[in-house]
C-alpha cells in the first residue's frame, strides 16, 4: 500500500509540474510578443521598488484592516510552503514527517507556528468571503460592474473557499496524527501536540486507530493534491499576480506618473517640420501609430495584464467610471487578458507562431467609447497595488483611434486644428495671447477701468 501511495503521489507530482511548464511556456511567449522597451536602468531603485511594493505588501496597507487580512494570506501562503516541502519528501520517499528527526523539540515549534499562519488564512479568507457573499462590497458586484459577471465572480470566491478547505485539512490532519501518536501507531513518530491542533483533538475522540488513519491519509492527500491542482489553476486565473507582482513591481515605470511618452515617430516628424532635423532617406514608415491588438503593445504592458489581481481599486477611484461612464480600468486590464488568452490558443494551434485571426483588442473586446472616457488622470495608476498601469494602454488604443482612423470626436479635431493653425487648444492667434494680461492690467481690482 505505500508503495501504491508513493507511485501515485510521484505521478501526479510530475503532471502537476508539467502542467505548469506547459502553462508557463505559453504565457511567457505571449508576453514576449509585446514590442522591446528597456525597463533594466536603476537596478538598486527597482529592487527597493519591489521589496517594498510586491514583498512588504506597501499599498495594501493604504487601508490598514485589509492590508493586515491580506498579508496574513500572504505570508501564510509563503511559508506555509516549507511544510509543504516536508509533505512532497514524504510523498516521494514512502516517510512521515521526515523533518522531526533531525529538528528534534524545535519540530513541534515550527509546526505550531505554522499552524498559527493556518488560521490566520481561515480567518481572512473567511472574511474575505463574506465580503463578497453577504456584504457585497460594491466594486466586486455584476450589477454596477459588467467585467466582473459569470467567471471572474465565481472566481474570486472559489479560490477563497479552496484555500479555507486546504486550511481544515492541514489542522485536523495534524490533529488526527496527534491522536494516533497517543495510540502509539507504529508509522507516526511522537512529536507532541501543536499549537492548534491540540484544540481539534477532541473530535476525534473515540475512533479506533483504522479510522484515525484513514482520516490523516485522506487529509493529506486532499491537502497535497488542493495545493498541486491550485498551482496549476494559479495559472489560469488572476491569482498568477501572486507570482507576477515581483518582476511586475520591478519593472515598474520610475518616472513621474504625469508624464506621457511621446510617439518617437511622430516627435521625429515634427523636428523635420521645425528644420531641427533633416529627413533621413531610408526612415522606415511606421506600420502602425499607437496599438490596436497586443503585439502593438509593449512587453510590459502585456506583464501587467496577466498581474492584474481583479482587485477594482484603479475602477473605483476612476472619476470617468463614477460618474457613470463606460469606463472602467479594470476591464482594460481584464479584456488585454482576455485577449491574450486567446491569441496563447492560436498560438498553440499555430506551432508556437500567431497567425492574424481578424480579431483584435481594440473592437472585440475594448469599445472606443471606453478609451475615450478617460481623463488621463492618473488615479488608476496610483491606486493599483502591484503599480499596473492601464492609462498606458488607453494612450496607446486611443494613439491608433485617431492617427491610423482619423476618428476623433469633433472637439478633439477642433482642438488639434487649434494647435495647428494657433498653436494653443483655444481659437486665438498667437499675436493675442497675451491679449488677457493687458485686460486684467487695463482693470482693476475689482474689475472696473483704472483709466482715467
Amino acid at each position: 500500500m505505500a508503495i501504491l501511495q508513493q507511485i501515485l503521489f510521484i505521478a501526479a507530482l510530475g503532471a502537476t509540474a508539467w502542467l505548469i511548464y506547459q502553462r508557463v511556456g505559453i504565457i511567457g511567449r505571449t508576453i514576449r510578443l509585446g514590442k522591446d522597451e528597456n525597463r533594466t536602468d536603476q537596478p538598486g531603485k527597482r529592487l527597493s521598488i519591489m521589496m517594498r511594493i510586491a514583498f512588504g505588501q506597501r499599498k495594501m496597507f493604504d487601508r490598514p484592516l485589509i492590508g493586515l487580512l491580506h498579508f496574513a494570506v500572504y505570508a501564510g501562503f509563503i511559508l506555509i510552503n516549507i511544510e509543504i516541502l516536508e509533505i512532497v519528501l514524504d510523498g516521494i520517499l514512502g516517510t512521515h514527517r521526515i523533518f522531526a528527526g533531525p529538528l528534534g523539540s524545535f519540530y513541534g515549534v515550527l509546526i505550531g507556528f505554522f499552524e498559527l499562519l493556518a488560521l490566520s488564512v481561515l480567518i481572512s479568507c473567511s472574511i474575505f468571503l463574506v465580503r463578497r457573499s453577504v456584504l457585497k462590497v460594491e466594486r466586486f458586484q455584476p450589477v454596477r460592474h459588467r467585467e466582473m459577471t459569470g467567471w471572474p465572480q465565481l472566481d474570486g470566491k472559489l479560490i477563497l473557499v479552496f484555500e479555507i478547505v486546504l486550511m481544515i485539512a492541514i489542522l485536523t490532519m495534524n490533529a488526527s496524527d496527534s491522536a494516533l501518536q497517543d495510540l502509539g501507531s507504529a508509522h507516526y513518530p511522537v512529536v507532541g501536540d501543536f499549537l492548534i491542533s491540540q484544540w481539534l483533538k477532541p473530535l476525534f475522540a473515540g475512533w479506533n486507530e483504522g479510522a484515525l488513519i484513514a482520516y490523516e491519509r485522506i487529509a493529506w492527500w486532499i491537502h497535497i493534491l488542493g495545493i498541486f491542482i491550485f498551482a496549476v489553476y494559479l495559472t489560469y486565473s488572476k491569482h498568477l499576480h501572486i507570482v507576477l507582482a515581483f518582476p511586475n513591481t520591478y519593472f515598474s515605470r520610475l518616472e513621474p506618473k504625469g508624464e506621457m511618452k511621446n510617439m518617437p515617430e511622430i516627435t521625429q516628424e515634427v523636428k523635420i517640420m521645425l528644420g531641427l532635423e533633416a529627413q533621413a532617406g531610408d526612415a522606415a514608415v511606421p506600420e502602425r501609430f499607437g496599438a490596436k491588438d497586443v503585439p502593438d503593445l509593449t512587453w510590459k504592458n502585456l506583464m501587467d495584464a496577466y498581474s492584474c489581481t481583479e482587485c477594482g481599486r484603479c475602477t473605483a477611484a476612476c472619476p470617468a467610471n463614477i460618474t457613470g461612464k463606460k469606463l472602467s480600468p479594470r476591464k482594460i486590464m481584464m479584456d488585454t487578458r482576455d485577449r491574450l488568452e486567446e491569441v496563447g490558443r492560436n498560438m498553440l494551434t499555430n506551432k508556437g507562431e500567431f497567425v492574424p485571426d481578424n480579431k483584435s483588442l481594440l473592437g472585440d473586446y475594448i469599445l472606443e467609447e471606453e478609451i475615450l472616457a478617460c481623463t488621463t488622470c492618473n488615479a488608476c495608476v496610483q491606486e493599483c497595488p502591484v503599480l499596473i498601469n492601464p492609462l498606458d494602454i488607453i494612450l496607446q488604443l486611443r494613439r491608433h483611434k485617431v492617427m491610423d482612423e482619423a476618428h476623433a470626436p469633433g472637439s478633439w479635431n477642433m482642438m488639434f486644428q487649434n494647435l495647428d493653425t494657433n498653436q494653443a487648444p483655444w481659437k486665438f492667434s498667437p499675436g493675442d495671447r497675451f491679449n488677457w494680461a493687458s485686460a486684467v492690467a487695463d482693470s482693476g481690482p475689482n474689475g472696473n477701468s483704472t483709466a482715467s
